[in-house]
């Protein structure tokens, strides 16, 4: 095992359990070893998905407006 790999287990082993289950999710996933995606969607971030998607087939996106006002509220 790389330095690298050995110093990102320790800091996940520090994370609470189903952090963790997400992190090992991935790295099986990255290996062709994953038994299932690595994130499930709850029922309100699926029906948040199907709205959006809706939104984008109906060509309803952002105005440069609304972005910047976004920018400016959460921006770096």
């Amino acid at each position: 095992m790389t330095e690298l790999l050995e110093r990102a287990i320790a800091c996940v082993r520090a994370l609470p359990d189903t952090l963790q289950d997400d992190a090992a999710r991935m790295l099986l996933l990255f290996a062709g070893e994953a038994d299932r995606p690595v994130y499930q969607l709850t029922p309100e971030e699926e029906a948040d998905l199907a709205a959006s998607d809706a939104e984008v087939a109906r060509g309803e996106f952002a105005t440069d407006e609304q972005i910047r006002a976004i920018w400016a509220k959460h921006g770096p």
